[in-house]
């Protein structure tokens, strides 16, 4: 399921989506806050643009907002239903869900979004591969 030429693969680990080589961001920690939002031009492997048109990824934040509303669902159920808190404390984690996990939430609704548009190429990727070990 989780396997190189998924795009589940590629949603959770950042991964190229042409080729599943290499990490499309500068750094793949999203923690590290100032390196957020940095990613590769092109993918080193496949040569692959990961910005197909200028402001590509604005496109994301219709996604952020799905993936934030899972989020918060996931933190309520959690606080609310199964460590039986109140209400008020249910909205606290929600909130506090929502600010912990933004840099992950940030990163998958970009994944998410660039996997609509690329497909793995399984061609592509024997050929960098292939082009990687004769290196």
């Amino acid at each position: 399921m989780f396997k190189k030429g998924s795009k589940l693969y590629s949603i959770f680990t950042g991964s190229c989506p042409k080729c599943h080589q290499e990490s499309m961001y500068t750094n793949p920690n999203p923690y590290v806050l100032n390196k957020l939002f940095s990613m590769h031009e092109r993918c080193k492997h496949c040569n692959t643009k990961y910005q197909i048109e200028p402001s590509f990824f604005y496109g994301s934040m219709y996604v952020s907002y799905g993936v934030g509303i899972a989020f918060a669902v996931a933190a309520f159920v959690i606080s609310y239903l199964f460590l039986g808190s109140t209400l008020n404390t249910a909205f606290i984690a929600i909130i506090v869900a929502l600010i912990v996990f933004y840099p992950i939430i940030v990163r998958l609704s970009r994944n998410i979004w660039i996997n609509i548009f690329m497909s793995y190429d399984k061609s592509l990727a024997e050929k960098s591969a292939t082009k990687n070990n004769a290196i």
